[in-house]
């Protein structure tokens, strides 16, 4: 483990997580170090429900971007320029 805190992850990046993430994705997300997001597990206090898998912790993107505050997912421009959102909305 490295207590040095990776890049966040950018809103283009959060909007095409997978289903679930790992706890180092989760905690860049956040903007912390997988230091302190372990930290915050063990105590019961990050910021989202996580899943023991084995020895691995994981979020669920719904409810990491529900703990981010993000209700719905943004259209992008160039989505539209691409015709891949006229087909989430058909």
């Amino acid at each position: 483990m490295t207590d040095r805190v990776e890049a966040p992850l950018t809103f283009r990046e959060i909007f095409n997580l997978p289903v679930s993430v790992d706890l180092r994705t989760a905690a860049r997300a956040f903007g912390m170090c997988l230091g302190t997001a372990y930290r915050l597990v063990a105590e019961g206090a990050f910021p989202c429900p996580t899943v023991r898998v084995g020895w691995r912790h994981r979020v669920l993107t719904v409810e990491l971007l529900r703990a981010l505050g993000i209700e719905e997912r943004p259209v992008f421009a160039d989505e539209v320029a691409d015709g891949i959102a006229l087909t989430l909305f058909d």
